[in-house]
């Protein structure tokens, strides 16, 4: 039996889910509150110790588990529909047309719901992704690598307007608020918009091989009977809805979407089926190892997740292009 199918089988990820349970049981212990796990049972602490943890701890973990599993799905669904193993919400403009869809609709209406700026954050998130797809057809490429250059390019120009609009208007403070990953304030009330993540999350594996006959190219599909246009406007409405979630949630969290399915391509393949179940769980993974990590560097302050999985996520994106680059040579 190869490494591939060893680690591939149920015996893999079992243990990785029992890897997962672990960095979960991690997260809720963790905090500057001091909470003693035996004043749960008794004693004068009893209702402060359930309350940091029912309000605080719990939601907060449940927020990076979500988060993380719902932008490496997101991030695998969109290099199956461009067809590119370095496209993700940050390297294709989502991200940065969510936030700017946030910052105009603060302006317009400072008063809407969350919900509503979600739903405009969709929209914009939206809009960005298929006017990037539009760049690509009129951009002759050479190199994979030309796919996320053109991405990074059109994010630079929207996350530009965003910031000469939010310095226009005094909100810059409130703009990198939204553009830091940081879940330092999530609590029980202000994280169940991930939910609607991870349903979506659940919806993408339950048309995977869809998915997976649509990253064979849009021919070979069509000639499958299936219509490759709307399965790519469905994904990519996935892909943007996840996003700004996530966004409007906790901020942008880079580099997710891109290492998760890579590690596991790499690994098992590209059938989404067997795929996803892998991508979610070490996004959830990595989301809360990078969390840890942020909580205990300088504790008892922490570093925003956003600025952990930067400098991390560069750091194994170099290695993973390195290993492709080894197997293709």
């Amino acid at each position: 039996m190869s490494w591939r199918q060893s680690m591939g089988g149920w015996g893999g990820f079992a243990a990785v889910a029992a890897l997962l349970l672990l960095l979960c049981a991690a997260s809720v212990s963790l905090g500057a509150g001091q909470m003693s796990w035996a004043a749960l049972w008794g004693g004068e602490d009893a209702e402060r110790a359930w309350r940091l943890l029912l309000v605080s701890r719990v939601p907060r973990t449940l927020a990076l588990l979500l988060a993380g599993m719902a932008l490496a799905v997101a991030g695998l669904i969109m290099q199956m529909l461009v067809r590119n193993r370095y496209v993700e919400p940050t390297t294709a403009g989502t991200v940065e047309s969510a936030t700017l869809g946030i910052l105009v609709i603060t302006l317009l209406a400072p008063d809407t719901p969350v919900i509503g700026k979600m739903l405009t954050a969709t929209g914009f998130a939206l809009a960005g992704t298929l006017l990037f797809l539009a760049l690509l057809r009129r951009v002759p490429l050479r190199t994979p690598f030309i796919v996320p250059l053109i991405g990074l390019i059109l994010g630079g120009v929207i996350h530009a307007v965003t910031t000469f609009v939010a310095y226009r208007y005094d909100l810059l403070q409130s703009l990198h608020a939204w553009t830091t990953g940081d879940f330092s304030g999530v609590l029980r009330g202000r994280y169940e918009l991930l939910w609607i993540g991870f349903g979506l999350a659940c919806a993408a594996y339950a048309a995977a091989d869809r998915y997976t006959v649509a990253g064979m190219g849009r021919e070979f599909a069509s000639n499958l009977g299936l219509n490759h246009a709307r399965l790519t406007l469905a994904g990519l409405l996935i892909v943007s809805a996840i996003s700004a979630v996530v966004v409007v949630t906790a901020g942008g969290i880079p580099f997710l979407g891109l290492i998760v399915p890579n590690a596991v391509s790499l690994m098992l393949g590209d059938n989404m089926r067997r795929s996803i179940p892998w991508v979610a769980a070490l996004g959830g993974i990595f989301v809360l190892a990078c969390d840890i990590i942020g909580r205990l560097v300088i504790h008892p302050y922490e570093i925003p997740i956003g600025t952990v999985v930067g400098v991390l996520g560069s750091i194994l994106f170099l290695c993973l292009l390195r290993t492709r680059r080894n197997r293709l040579g």
